[in-house]
């Protein structure tokens, strides 16, 4: 199997919705064994669906805000495991004002969160992990990425924090490398996650890309996009790193539809 025998961090999971879910629902078909992370309120969503993987894992307490928080992780990481061999990033959060079309008047601060919680995110599990995937010999790590080279109606300052997010990638990829982690990123297409439809403008999303991938692109149906992060997660692309990789039906590649 894909990933018999992998020691897996999943973080993201609140619904089985969402793409984590469907990612930690394959690492475990796959052969790997996982842990998911949640916290505050939103733990009970990510307990809830646990139940619903086909062996149900445990759910350890994780503000990637709070380094208190990592440092706990990590420690009891070691103490189950020892090590680990990879993890799913796929943590954002940007509050009201930084989406929408209110580009031109958000605050600094709102900025700035969008980018900890959804960017510099990334660098915290990758530093609270780093000794437990040297421990394993190695790593992967992948994030959850929508691509931003170019400007979205309503994404605003979650937009950039993306753009922040694959460059986050490169640089963790170089820096990490002398230790075997590989560092990725996917770029999926528009999917119909809780997330997404709290994003003003998501419909717009979905409109264009069915009219621009030649593979066209199907919204509810995110396991395209896990089966992807399981492939990067895997020994699979040993030397594949500080990549984005898309997901999107091919959407990237095409400047206009066809007619």
């Amino acid at each position: 199997m894909l990933l018999d025998g992998k020691r897996l961090v999943i973080t993201g999971v609140l619904n089985p919705d969402s793409i984590a879910f469907h990612a930690a629902r394959i690492a475990q078909e796959q052969g790997a064994e996982i842990v998911l992370t949640g916290f505050g309120r939103a733990i009970r969503l990510t307990e809830r669906s646990a139940k619903r993987l086909p062996d149900p894992p445990d759910v350890l307490e994780l503000d990637i805000m709070d380094d208190a928080h990592m440092e706990a992780l990590a420690t009891e990481l070691k103490q189950r495991w020892g090590s680990v061999d990879g993890a799913l990033h796929s943590i954002a959060f940007a509050p009201e004002d930084a989406l929408g079309g209110n580009f031109l008047n958000t605050p600094v601060e709102s900025a700035q969160t969008a980018f900890g919680v959804s960017a510099f995110s990334y660098k915290t599990l990758a530093v609270g992990l780093r000794p437990l995937m040297e421990e394993a010999g190695g790593g992967a790590l992948v994030a959850m990425d929508f691509d931003n080279r170019q400007a979205w109606p309503g994404y605003d300052w979650m937009g950039v924090a993306k753009a922040a997010l694959q460059a986050t990638t490169r640089y963790l990829a170089r820096d990490l490398g002398g230790s075997g982690i590989r560092v990725n990123a996917v770029s999926a297409g528009p999917l119909a996650t809780v997330a997404a439809k709290s994003i003003p403008g998501f419909t717009q999303f979905k409109d264009v890309w069915g009219d621009r991938a030649p593979l066209g692109w199907d919204q509810n149906d995110p396991e395209p996009v896990a089966k992807m992060v399981c492939v990067l997660l895997s020994d699979w692309a040993p030397m594949t790193s500080g990549e984005i990789v898309h997901v999107d039906g091919g959407f990237h590649a095409i400047a206009a539809p066809s007619e």
